[in-house]
């Protein structure tokens, strides 16, 4: 019989903008340092050095060459652990987690590390016959492929989200994450890093600026620089185990998971599709649940989402959601941030002390149309 997978360490680098503190750093000397983390964390936590059965990241641009398996021989795990590298584009880091769950809940009970990592600073240049492109297509010739700031921004419109709203939740992620940041609620998930100890992104001033920032499409847009993610490097995983090699290590369970697709015109809304289906599947509404978290790659898109759902409603969002900042405030790893957010989860439930079978939910939406959500219980 298969046994639930738990997650028992989480642990991520300070996140920094592209081209700022960590830009000298390569996509695997990120994440190297993290798998390490876990790996350790994991050991203490469960009493237990057994032998990891794989090391799976989430990565869209880096260099390729299988990021993971260079990171598990970069951490010291020996040529024994293999890796694979992942590529659901923002959901990658949960999707590498969800992954590396179901092996164990298919009867594989050696620890996993699983997450994702991101250095936007150090993505190199792709072409095709000599001419340089951005990103790959979303989807073939005859769909709708909008980048993610234009099917942002054409969110906005298609909701009636507004400059003001999307400008309110932008100034709450960052009044959040530096609140978090000022208590020390972050200090125990992160690891230190090219001498940095600390996030990067989060600006005091930034609320206070909101208005100043120009549009990103003139003819009536409402996206800005500041209602919007920062393109950003960092790393974060987590270890996972079986329930019965856990010992008496407080963990989070992965008790569902669920991959959708959505209209990929409007691929912001795979968070709501996503987290709906998931609820319906296990039979639970929302007010059971106690933390949410959501990759915030826009305000606009993150907002659409939750009001679907009952968790927005104008500028009075529901507290479960991002209680520490999001990537509005963090930055946005791309790889990473879906994994980022389940660290966060981690520290929110597990560091807090929340009881066991207290639920936690983390979600993205995904270029090309897609959604990604895992469902998560306390374990003690």
């Amino acid at each position: 019989m298969s046994e639930y997978p738990v997650v028992v360490a989480a642990r991520r680098t300070p996140i920094a903008a592209s081209g700022g503190a960590l830009a000298g750093l390569g996509a695997a000397e990120l994440a190297v340092p993290v798998v390490r983390a876990c790996v350790e964390d994991a050991s203490r936590a469960t009493g237990s050095s057994g032998p990891v059965g794989d090391v799976v990241l989430g990565n869209c641009m880096g260099p390729g060459g299988n990021l993971a398996r260079v990171a598990a021989l970069g951490a010291g795990l020996g040529y024994a652990v293999p890796g694979m590298t992942v590529d659901r584009q923002c959901g990658s880091g949960l999707a590498a987690i969800i992954s590396a769950a179901e092996a164990i809940r298919a009867g594989d009970t050696r620890l996993r590390v699983a997450g994702g990592v991101e250095s936007c600073s150090t993505a190199p240049t792709r072409a095709i016959d000599g001419v340089v492109y951005r990103r790959a297509p979303f989807t073939p010739a005859g769909h709708p492929d909008p980048d993610m700031v234009r099917a942002a921004q054409d969110l906005a419109v298609h909701d009636g989200i507004s400059r003001d709203q999307q400008d309110s939740y932008a100034a709450r992620s960052h009044r959040l994450a530096l609140r978090a940041q000022e208590s020390g609620e972050y200090d125990a998930e992160l690891v230190p890093l090219n001498g940095f100890t600390t996030d990067t992104n989060p600006r005091r001033r930034l609320p206070a600026m909101l208005k100043r920032f120009p549009v990103l499409f003139p003819d009536g847009g409402t996206l800005t620089a500041g209602n919007s993610c920062r393109d950003s490097d960092g790393a974060a995983a987590v270890a996972i185990v079986a329930q019965g090699m856990r010992g008496s290590a407080p963990g989070l369970a992965v008790r569902a998971t669920v991959t959708v697709g959505c209209d990929p015109a409007l691929p912001g809304l795979g968070a709501a599709v996503a987290v709906r289906n998931l609820l319906a599947r296990n039979g639970i509404s929302l007010a059971d649940i106690a933390a949410i978290e959501i990759v915030e790659a826009f305000a606009a898109q993150t907002l659409a989402s939750l009001t679907r759902l009952g968790l927005a409603d104008g500028d009075d969002i529901d507290d479960r959601v991002c209680a520490g900042g999001g990537a509005l405030a963090l930055g946005h790893p791309w790889g990473a941030s879906a994994a980022v957010i389940v660290v966060r989860l981690f520290t929110r439930l597990v560091r807090a002390g929340a009881p066991a079978g207290t639920l936690g939910l983390a979600t993205a939406a995904v270029g090309g149309g897609l959604g990604v959500a895992a469902l998560f219980e306390v374990v003690r």
